[in-house]
């Protein structure tokens, strides 16, 4: 008997470890909740409302496929190889299927698994799936890992040349399999209520149909123009599609199979190569979580960056997190996420950016209260856009490059559309003062902060602070 544990890849299709476990035999499916552990990852209320919506979602899919599935209730994962053994023992498994994921959490959770059902002559087999290539393949001459992106992407592009990574065939109906009631009769329902959000399921539909709806929708109408419209953040001009590659709803494949519909290598605009681009940067913090573990341990990559004096201010952290700093631009994107659990991705480079260089917080706290509001909230692509923003991390930008919140106002939102959307404070103000409201008139009468910081002399600190290192 084989046993698939599904953790963030709830699909059926083009799924590396349930095809595999299929064409051993029977198969019988597993997931393991556990809340201790999501508290102690700082996972978003909102994520665990979507996976929890999503696996429901699962489990139909399953049944239809006469594949049954166990739900276990595991609170955190130093205990899961003892409850595994157990499970094991009891259906008497072979054979335990998983796809690897990256974090060195989950690394370690999946060692010690292995080896206590290894000892009960029990196999477990690992799949490359949540990456496009997989972990340690993408490799520099000195078969050392990549820390430039560019140098990262060209080897890329030329594996993608050579050969475009296919989707898995589609999962047969299995003979049915009968398993004590007990085992498969947990209540989802009753044990979701607990992170039930209940508007974000009109923005975060969790069936499949919503997520190729978006995939169909941005390869045939926006790509075109993503090149030009991906920066602003008052046109829906993203795919928005990350809260479904994140918990697998979609694969990586399945965007790149849809990306290159002929099955073969051709770059036909500018826009297509801008979201490719994008999906390789996916690739490229995925590779660097595994490859360096000390990032997904809350260290900087760019280790010397430790020594960084990062300011205590409690109070313009929170006035950044409940979107109160003064700078429309920086609480529109705060206020966003909190609502919906999504911040456009200029608007997430433009809030990071603010947070660590002008206000001279920490970046791992930033990081922190992103995973806790996120529906996308993944630790390789979190931490690499954060440590991106702060200069700590792999190919960062440079620490004496640092946005001006205003000025990238002004640029991707000239209208000021995404912030009245956002700040209703600022509604009836023009396209011109929106931006900075009290710049022409400081004793302007409005329900909305004056700037808890200077720009200019805040930069100056910053690029200090980064040269005393």
């Amino acid at each position: 008997m084989q046993l698939i544990w599904f953790r963030q890849d709830l699909r059926i299709h083009d799924h590396a470890a349930l095809w595999h476990a299929t064409q051993q035999g029977s198969c019988i499916a597993l997931v393991v909740l556990s809340p201790e552990q999501w508290k102690r990852h700082q996972d978003a209320r909102i994520k665990i409302d979507f996976y929890l919506r999503r696996l429901d979602v699962l489990k139909q899919q399953l049944a239809q496929l006469n594949i049954p599935l166990i739900i276990l209730n595991v609170p955190l994962w130093q205990d899961l190889p003892a409850e595994m053994r157990s499970l094991c023992q009891k259906l008497q498994i072979d054979m335990l299927h998983a796809n690897i994921e990256v974090g060195v959490n989950e690394l370690q959770r999946d060692a010690q698994v292995q080896q206590v059902l290894e000892q009960q002559q029990i196999r477990v087999e690992l799949y490359h799936d949540r990456s496009l290539f997989p972990l340690t393949s993408i490799r520099n001459q000195s078969n050392q890992p990549y820390q430039i992106y560019s140098a990262f992407k060209k080897k890329c592009y030329e594996r993608l040349i050579q050969n475009i990574p296919g989707c898995y065939p589609a999962i047969q109906l299995q003979d049915p399999l009968e398993l004590p009631a007990q085992l498969t009769s947990f209540d989802l329902g009753k044990f979701a209520v607990d992170y039930k959000v209940d508007h974000i399921a009109q923005f975060w539909p969790a069936q499949d149909q919503a997520a190729f709806e978006l995939l169909d929708d941005f390869i045939g109408e926006k790509m075109a123009h993503y090149k030009t419209e991906r920066d602003l953040p008052a046109v829906d001009g993203t795919s928005r599609l990350s809260p479904y590659l994140n918990i697998g709803i979609l694969s990586i494949r399945q965007c790149m199979q849809t990306l290159f519909k002929d099955g073969y290598f051709q770059i036909d605009n500018i826009g297509q190569q801008t979201w490719l681009d994008e999906l390789l940067w996916r690739e490229f913090y995925l590779h660097t979580l595994f490859d360096f573990p000390r990032v997904s341990r809350h260290r900087p990559f760019k280790e010397n960056t430790d020594k960084i004096q990062w300011r205590n201010a409690p109070d313009d952290l929170a006035a950044w997190q409940q979107g109160q700093t003064g700078i429309p631009i920086v609480d529109a994107g705060m206020r966003q996420m909190r609502a919906i659990g999504w911040m456009h991705n200029r608007v997430r480079m433009i809030t990071a950016m603010f947070l660590c260089k002008n206000l001279l917080i920490d970046w791992r706290l930033g990081e922190r209260w992103f995973m806790q509001y996120l529906i996308d909230g993944d630790l390789a692509a979190n931490n690499g856009g954060w440590q991106w923003c702060a200069s700590t991390g792999m190919d960062a930008v440079p620490y004496f490059r640092i946005f001006n919140p205003v000025s990238q106002s002004q640029k991707f939102d000239p209208n000021g559309d995404y912030i009245r959307q956002w700040v209703p404070e600022l509604t009836h103000l023009n396209a011109k003062s929106i931006h900075e409201p009290y710049a022409k008139n400081p004793d302007l009468a409005l329900d909305y902060p004056k700037p808890i910081v200077d720009l200019k002399a805040s930069r100056v600190r910053a690029i200090e602070a980064f040269k005393q290192i």
